[in-house]
């Protein structure tokens, strides 16, 4: 495992360098270099670092979604709120369905399953997104709308829903008798759960820090080990209670920052420099997930479909951001910003096919084939549209 790692590093670091030289996301140079060293690819990653591969990407998430907590101010927030309310739930619900029906169509697949492939799908990316976006917000570009923060809010309950909904349907193949009323009633129960447990541990953590003496590096490692704990909790109790535990990563270091800005500020920093790490590890085991001789299985049905539901997701946006004082120039970066799939689909793309849905192998084929598509147009897109169209 440690020679894996050595490669990851020495590779990742050189392949993300080279591609930032020439203009494009680093992110796509470490995407890349998973697909190639990964089992689907040379073969060259040790297994015992494959075995413990979606705790790494989960850890690398959780940092980076800290870091974003830490970013966002109070006043923006509230500037953005009712529109990040809207962009959390609205685009992917109409894309999710979107390609629900038209799956049912294309691929003559019943509506249940295209409702499980629909929903794997929709879900946007927080890996990708959320480091754009706090580099727009160190820059300054589009802070004076907030538009850094409303995707970074509306991405992070995205995927609450789309999991959600998917699970939902996952359970109605599998003859679960589900309650539609509860399912709905589930979302915002999660929500408000992920905020509550992450002000209750932030209070915690700060009358800690008020009552002892601690370095910064410490402070570091137990945030970061409540967060996980945070996140563990959820997975322990999701049958019994829904917990969106990753927003309430977030809140921690909302929290955190809200209450005591130095501490934040240095905090911050202390979590950038993690993330020059963390970041080699994600995205070079994201792509490490992705198999693309089966994405290529699912042709140019495929494509037709993942561009069916990007036109659905656009719609969706543009139908959140009506009525803001966005100009068409920004609503078209929110679009662009909401395209990253990455993350959702590789850790459950596999979820159908093991739990023995008759369309399985073609869900994880769509599931791979989105990730292949939209994780390089999006980040590309979002560096550039951000640069020219976002003011500073």
């Amino acid at each position: 495992m440690a020679l894996s790692l050595s490669i990851v590093i020495l590779a990742g670091l050189s392949l993300n360098k080279l591609f930032e030289k020439i203009n494009i996301p680093g992110l796509l140079g470490m995407l890349l270099l998973g697909i190639l060293i990964g089992p689907h690819g040379v073969n060259i990653l040790s297994q015992d670092i494959l075995n413990i591969s979606s705790d790494l990407r989960e850890i690398a998430l959780i940092i980076i979604l800290i870091r974003a907590g830490l970013g966002i101010k109070k006043e923006t927030l509230k500037q953005v709120g009712i529109p990040a309310i809207k962009m959390s739930c609205i685009p992917g619900l109409v894309e999710g369905f979107i390609i629900a029906f038209a799956a049912h169509y294309i691929f003559d697949i019943s509506l249940i399953e295209g409702g499980i492939l629909g929903f794997i799908v929709a879900a946007v990316s927080p890996a990708v997104i959320v480091p754009s976006m706090l580099g727009f917000i160190e820059a300054r570009k589009g802070e004076k709308k907030g538009i850094p923060t409303l995707i970074l809010a509306g991405a992070s309950i995205d995927d609450v829903f789309a999991i959600t909904v998917f699970s939902s349907f996952l359970g109605i193949y599998g003859g679960e008798k589900v309650n539609i009323a509860m399912t709905i009633f589930r979302i915002p129960l999660s929500i408000l759960l992920g905020i509550g447990i992450g002000m209750g541990a932030s209070l915690i953590l700060l009358r800690i820090f008020r009552k002892y003496s601690i370095r910064d590096t410490k402070k570091v490692l137990i945030i970061l080990a409540i967060s996980i704990f945070i996140t563990r909790f959820e997975t322990v109790v999701k049958n019994f209670v829904p917990i969106a535990g990753l927003l309430g990563v977030m809140t921690v270091g909302f929290i955190l920052a809200e209450k005591n800005q130095g501490v934040a500020k240095r905090l911050s920093e202390k979590f950038n420099k993690i993330w020059v790490f963390a970041e080699l590890l994600l995205f070079v085991l994201v792509g490490a997930q992705v198999n693309i001789y089966v994405a290529l299985d699912a042709g140019l049905k495929g494509i037709l479909l993942i561009i069916i539901g990007l036109i659905g997701r656009s719609i969706g946006v543009l139908i959140s951001l009506a009525r803001t004082n966005l100009n068409w120039q920004e609503k078209l970066f929110c679009i662009i910003a909401y395209i990253p799939k990455a993350t959702v689909q590789a850790a459950v793309g596999a979820v159908p096919l093991a739990a023995g849905v008759e369309s399985g192998e073609l869900i994880l084929a769509l599931a791979v084939l989105a990730i292949i598509i939209t994780a390089p147009i999006g980040a590309m897109g979002v560096r550039v549209a951000g640069e020219r169209w976002l003011s500073s």
